[in-house]
């Protein structure tokens, strides 16, 4: 049947109608004959899982905090510098991670960092002081370093651009499912079989997820079950500039500062709520090891719901006649309001209240994340993406260690959260500022006219 528009009211006419409501539901008309496949969901799965193994990983020392500060006997400023030592070397490995990703390919560069942080999260079971723990945590950094900017490339390869924050909340929504298994098991391991067994047995959930990645993974066009309609559809977008950008070139796009700008405020109050949130409920409530599963497990189903909800959002907005750009940005509004009430935890008589607001402002920031990494993606051809998350990640891990080393000092001379609650409260309003003034409406990035400017040159 072919396409016809009245020109008198430019609405697409009769015969169009089945073809509009394909695209709005996701599905590609079938102009080659051949069935809409959905394997692209399938990626997003096997990305879900990496984050979740991910987080699971990051989260046994921050479940293990109160168990291994007495048990070893480091102060809360040395538990800083052990959780900034993370930090640090996330930052250091996302100078080159992002770009080792866009080289390697998402296959190949996917499965090497999940090999190299599975091997350092079991080498915390060789720790027997807070230097080893240190050491340990570095190496966990520079591994995990590369996770983020190969499953936000893999989106970008996989899915059109409406449809990637809807997959990018979905991967990032295995975050929380790692923070909520580990509260899960972690406690239980440890009970029975000694910290050390629960640090040994995070390596299974990596060696197993590599040999599903490897036997699985393919890019779309080399993928053997992807239909040329699926392939059309992801490939449907407006035609990308085929340069690639210099890692350092991208220095020279308000896009990029943009970007960090955002890490930098917002990624450190994620790390805090992974690291110190169980030591908030076991210091301010005297829950205990056996007690802190509960409402670490409420905590982090409720942000799951926030990923997908945030991610689906501009979706939805987008669908209803806002702009893609108006719609992505005012979805990261509405998730920073959400987060402003979290300054008065720390004065809740109540656990359960506690919790509540807790769960609003994690929800929150996963929504708020799951559009930041989007418009990465947004404001870059897909050559660069991998390197742009990069180095906003390295930005966000630096944030993290001057507001982990901080978190420490703060505790150790006030012994209160307050301040620290307050500073989580505003970040995101004001990381918001600076994408919208570094760049409004989210204007993608001019490579081709960047380009001809250095031939000129």
């Amino acid at each position: 049947m072919n396409s016809s528009i009245d020109s008198s009211s430019g609405q697409l006419t009769p015969q169009d109608q089945p073809t509009a409501d394909a695209q709005n539901f996701g599905l590609a008309p079938n102009s080659l004959g051949s069935p809409m496949t959905g394997v692209r969901w399938t990626i997003s799965a096997m990305l879900f899982f990496a984050a979740s193994i991910n987080y699971l990983d990051r989260q046994v020392l921050g479940l293990l905090a109160g168990t291994l500060q007495h048990s070893i006997g480091w102060t809360e400023a040395e538990y800083g510098y052990i959780v900034g030592a993370f930090q640090l070397a996330y930052a250091i490995g996302l100078v080159i991670a992002g770009r080792m990703i866009d080289k390697l390919g998402c296959r190949i560069g996917y499965a090497i960092v999940m090999a190299f942080w599975s091997v350092a999260s079991m080498a915390h079971a060789l720790a027997a002081s807070a230097f080893g723990f240190g050491v340990a945590r570095f190496f966990l950094g520079l591994g995990e370093s590369g996770g983020f900017p190969a499953a936000i490339k893999t989106t970008a390869e996989w899915f059109p651009q409406r449809e990637r924050s809807m997959a990018t909340g979905i991967l990032n929504s295995g975050v929380n499912v790692g923070a909520i298994f580990a509260p899960l098991v972690i406690p239980w391991i440890t009970l029975k079989f000694g910290w050390r067994a629960a640090f040994l047995s995070t390596g299974i959930f990596g060696a197993a997820w590599i040999v599903w990645w490897l036997a699985r993974y393919r890019s779309p066009e080399d993928h053997p079950r992807v239909s040329p309609a699926e392939l059309q559809y992801i490939k449907g977008d407006a035609a990308e500039p085929a340069e690639t950008i210099p890692w350092k070139a991208l220095f020279g796009y308000k896009q990029t500062w943009a970007f960090a700008a955002a890490k930098f405020l917002t990624d450190p109050i994620w790390f805090f709520y992974l690291y110190w949130l169980p030591k908030f409920f076991d210091e301010r409530y005297h829950l205990g090891l056996s007690h802190i599963g509960l409402p670490l497990i409420i905590v982090y189903n409720v942000s799951a719901f926030g990923s997908i909800a945030g991610g689906w959002l501009p979706t939805a907005l987008h669908k209803a006649g806002m702009s893609i750009a108006k719609a992505r940005m005012f979805a990261m509004l509405i998730c920073a309001c959400l987060i402003l009430p979290i300054f008065i935890s720390s004065r809740l008589s109540s656990l359960w209240s506690a919790v509540a607001i807790l769960s609003i402002a994690t929800a929150a920031h996963q929504g708020w994340s799951a559009n930041l990494f989007t418009t990465a993606s947004d404001m870059f051809p897909r050559s660069s993406v991998g390197a742009v998350v990069g180095i906003g990640g390295m930005a966000g891990s630096a944030g993290a260690v001057l507001f982990s080393v901080s978190t420490g000092w703060v505790l150790q001379a006030y012994h209160s959260y307050t301040p620290l609650f307050s500073v989580a409260a505003t970040s995101y309003l004001v990381g918001l500022l600076f994408l919208h003034l570094l760049a409004p409406g989210l204007k993608r990035a001019n490579v081709r006219a960047r380009s001809i400017e250095q031939l000129v040159k």
